[in-house]
């Protein structure tokens, strides 16, 4: 993942090839074994800050530009970690 912030904070770097990382690295980190889990309410949140705090290094935003999170989930296309998260098991 330290890697993978070079990337996804670069300034010179598109926001599409940024998007695509996010989808093929980052994403499949995050929900590996989660069809497997017992997720409770508190797991879901915790996923959707990490994912909420990586879109904002994407879109190089902070919380102290108070934009909200369907704002910039909206400008990313991103499908939310819960949904994949469900996707997931039902798969």
């Amino acid at each position: 993942m330290k890697k993978a912030s070079g990337v996804l904070c670069g300034k010179r770097i598109p926001l599409k090839l940024k998007e695509r990382v996010y989808r093929t690295v980052v994403r499949p980190t995050l929900l590996y074994g989660a069809e497997c889990w017992p997720t409770k309410g508190s797991h879901l949140q915790r996923m959707k800050v990490v994912q909420m705090r990586m879109l904002r290094w994407i879109c190089g935003h902070t919380r102290l530009d108070k934009i909200r999170n369907k704002v910039i989930g909206d400008k990313i296309g991103v499908a939310s970690i819960e949904d994949k998260i469900r996707e997931a098991r039902l798969r």
